[in-house]
């Protein structure tokens, strides 16, 4: 039996053993959850003191509903794409023809890296996925967590803490922290299906398109479980999305064989969009009381996703292709499919003045990666055509002991002292390919390995972990009735990198009724993940001239890597300042945030190195390795990042019947390297990395919302704009070509009918008015065959309509 299966099981048998031993009978009077006071604690992410709601805290924290998520016209319910349409600071482009970034996709907050936020679920630190992005420009290098892995009906709210706070929560949570609070409801069952369909004018080809069907059936239950005050909450989620097709018209590149063009020209041979996928998850929450003021509680997901990309399409007559194989060429399809494990068992309860919470956590997330369709052209003939071509696996461990007690200091009201310990184990594996994805066949001259997935070769996997030792202590103190203080300190010991000290100075104060400046003070830092550190693959880039090459990403600790001058990866350091100014007077509420983030040692994946730009001696390198091109990871860049985030609110009452409430929310954040490190002769950090840091999201981000509802109806309309994005290519020899899109606005709208008591209908529209970004130029295109690019959040699907049925009991 695998470790990780080993202690999945372990930890299910303690978290539901101990919940079975702890259920006497139901008539049984207990006390009263450690939990029970969620609703008083509005917001529990950013502080461990009670009592904070959204704006007496002296940080940022943005609140999001259950019902926010239900009707946030996510595509297919996905949560991801939730926090997308509500979080004016959050980022999650739907990447297309970019490798694993089709599949998992990353997210930004305050554009900062993917990496760089830390994700908890019920205030435990969440695994990130096995995966770094190579081919994708937003978080291109990155392993973020992965946030469709959550099932959206699983959720009871999400705190967004817009600010460091690495002294509180350790390594990571450089731009913030997403903390996801799990539904614990008692009792009722929930059940809602969905469908929808893209529906859009595509004007590339001219063409009415329908496709992209999306099917969404979500369910959950709750039971009342021990003593007064126990539950168990278990749900599930199945979603089963079409692929859609966004190619334009094939005007055949000049670099192909100019016989190509009367076998596949003026045609669509690429398949840009959203990939077909089929997800499956399954969820729990519960708690059960068990005297004594002792509570022990447990919580898990799992999530299973079998999902497809989009590979270049190879030309008929060319090195990339047998001909007799495929006689009019041949579009690879990349396949992904990942399993996705976490697991938490704890006791928390009271002694006294004392608070405590002990817990254990397991996460595991897998990857495997395939590709149909496809072929080894130096292979021949009798080439496979569809290949495995690698694994990544990732495991988090993590123990932590947390104590909370109330001491009065004779201020205005009792200061608060927490502080705990923590253990953290972290694990990385990758399994090679199946031997033909990597083989170099007798058919010399044609391209080597699986085409849009050439597999992991032996000597590239790794198996390698860390362990992480932490402690912290927070002070919250109520200096006056209008004046409060949090600091915060954390130390961590890392095996394979130097000890870190993080601190965060927080302060808040209300000078009139209703109306307060906060600010902070923090430093953060982040070690370079396991998956970083030890990952290699094969990809493809934008060559010389925009020709399609081959690029190598090497593991720092390659020969070919130290031959560039790769050193060992270093942990990133941040400092984070931010001031702001709250307001809240009767239904209005209103936040002004502003904040820089300077981020040393920041990590990023190379610029394509290209062999023909280097010495003899590192030519020689590259030709006995039969690539002409890599790339690897690297801390050469500093970065600055300055923004503010402004929010606001209104709510009327008895307005026709109902309740009307608004709600605007602006972000922007502007990141600019202050200084490159580049090595010798080679050039790490280019124009094309240069652009993926500083100019490759948008910058701004607005939305403003109206929300009308009474006891039978609601009507909800949202607008957002988005900011512009640049896109720049180094195509070799000084040709660097680059399109600035402009700014554009989305559309989405929902009715709901309450038919029964028991029984809500919904339609609604994801970009009624079927916008679409710039086009690409003739320069970024592709001869036709990407019209849109990747980079603007509202996509390139256009329309979503959608219609379900939830029901509850």
């Amino acid at each position: 039996m695998k470790l990780h299966t080993l202690k999945t099981a372990a930890l299910t048998g303690v978290a539901f053993a101990t919940l079975i031993a702890a259920m006497p009978a139901q008539a049984q009077e207990g006390p009263a959850s450690a939990g029970a006071s969620a609703e008083e604690e509005v917001v529990v992410t950013g502080s461990r003191a009670r009592g904070r709601t959204e704006l007496n805290t002296p940080v940022p924290v943005d609140v999001i509903s259950a019902a926010d998520i239900a009707r946030s016209g996510a595509l297919g319910g996905e949560f991801g794409q939730a926090l997308q349409n509500l979080v004016p600071s959050f980022n999650f482009p739907r990447q297309s023809n970019s490798g694993s970034a089709d599949i998992v996709r990353p997210a930004q907050l305050r554009g900062l890296s993917p990496d760089q936020v830390l994700v908890l679920v019920n205030g435990k630190r969440r695994h990130t996925t096995s995966i770094t992005t190579v081919e994708s420009k937003t978080g291109r290098g990155t392993a973020p967590v992965d946030f469709n892995a959550i099932p959206s009906n699983a959720i009871k709210r999400i705190e967004v803490l817009r600010d460091g706070a690495g002294a509180q929560y350790g390594s990571d949570a450089i731009a913030g922290v997403i903390n996801v609070i799990l539904d614990d409801a008692p009792e009722g069952v929930e059940v809602n299906a969905s469908y929808g369909i893209h529906d859009t004018h595509f004007d590339p080809t001219g063409e009415d398109l329908s496709d992209g069907e999306t099917w969404v059936l979500q369910g959950k239950i709750g039971i009342p479980i021990g003593v007064e005050g126990g539950f168990l909450r278990v749900g599930g989620e199945y979603r089963d999305r079409a692929r859609t097709y966004r190619g334009g018209l094939d005007q055949i590149p000049i670099f192909e064989d100019p016989a190509n063009a009367p076998l596949v020209g003026n045609r669509v041979n690429f398949a840009p969009g959203d990939g077909g996928s089929e997800d499956r998850s399954l969820w729990f929450n519960a708690a059960t009381p068990v005297g004594n003021g002792v509570e022990v509680y447990a919580f898990g997901t799992y999530a299973n996703r079998e999902a497809e990309g989009s590979g270049f399409f190879r030309y008929p007559i060319g090195y990339q292709n047998v001909l007799s194989v495929y006689p009019l060429g041949y579009r690879p399809v990349p396949t992904g499919k990942t399993e996705d494990i976490a697991l938490t068992t704890g006791v928390r309860g009271e002694a006294g003045a004392w608070t405590w919470d002990t817990s254990v956590n397991y996460g595991h997330n897998r990857y495997e990666a395939g590709v149909y369709n496809s072929l080894n052209p130096s292979l021949g003939p009798t080439s496979p055509r569809s290949f495995f071509t690698g694994a990544y696996e990732v495991d988090l461990f993590t123990a932590n002991a947390d104590v909370t007690r109330s001491f009065d200091f004779g201020l205005a009201e009792p200061a608060t002292l927490a502080f705990g310990i923590e253990y953290r184990n972290e694990g990385f594996k990758s399994e090679a390919g199946e031997p033909a994805s990597y083989a170099a066949g007798p058919f010399t001259g044609l391209a080597i390995g699986a085409q849009a997935g050439g597999g992991l070769r032996p000597a590239e996997t790794r198996d390698i972990s860390r362990d992480v030792f932490s402690a912290y202590a927070e002070l919250s103190l109520q200096l006056a009735s209008n004046l409060l203080l949090d600091v915060a300190g954390r130390y961590e010991n890392f095996s394979d990198f130097d000890d870190t000290f993080a601190g965060k100075a927080a302060l808040r104060w209300e000078f009139a009724e209703g109306l307060a400046l906060r600010a902070s003070v923090s430093n953060s830092y982040r070690a370079p993940s396991l998956v970083q550190v030890g990952y290699g693959t094969s990809s493809l880039s934008f060559g010389p001239g925009g020709s399609l090459q081959s690029v190598q990403t090497l593991q720092v600790d390659d020969p070919l890597a130290r031959a560039l001058g790769a050193p060992d990866l270093d942990a990133e350091s941040a400092v984070n300042y931010s001031v702001g100014f709250t307001a809240a007077l009767g239904a209005f509420r209103f936040s002004i945030d502003g904040y820089r983030i300077d981020v040393d040692d920041r990590i990023t994946l190379s610029e394509r190195v290209d062999a023909a730009t280097l010495s003899p001696a590192q030519q020689a390198l590259f030709a006995a390795r039969g690539i002409t091109a890599a790339n690897f990871f690297t801390n050469a860049v500093d970065t600055e990042t300055k923004g503010v985030d402004i929010v606001a609110t209104y709510k009327f009452d008895d307005v026709l019947d109902g309740t009307l409430g608004f709600s605007g929310a602006y972000s922007y954040a502007e990141t600019e390297i202050a200084a490159i490190r580049n090595f010798g002769n080679v050039v790490v950090i280019g124009v094309e990395e240069a652009n993926t840091v500083e100019d490759a999201a948008p910058k701004s981000k607005f939305i403003l919302s109206a929300d009308w509802t009474n006891e039978t109806w609601s009507v909800l309309g949202r607008l957002s704009r988005y900011g512009e994005a640049k896109r720049v290519f180094n195509f070799g020899g000084g040709y660097e070509p680059e399109q600035t899109y402009g700014a554009v606005f989305q559309f989405d709208a929902e009715i709901g009918y309450q038919a029964t008591e028991n029984v809500n209908i919904y339609i609604g529209a994801s970009n009624l008015f079927d916008a679409y970004p710039d086009r690409s130029n003739s320069e970024i295109f592709y001869f036709g065959n990407f019209p849109y690019d990747v980079l603007s959040p509202i996509g390139m699907n256009g329309r979503y309509l959608y219609a379900g049925v939830r029901t509850s009991w």
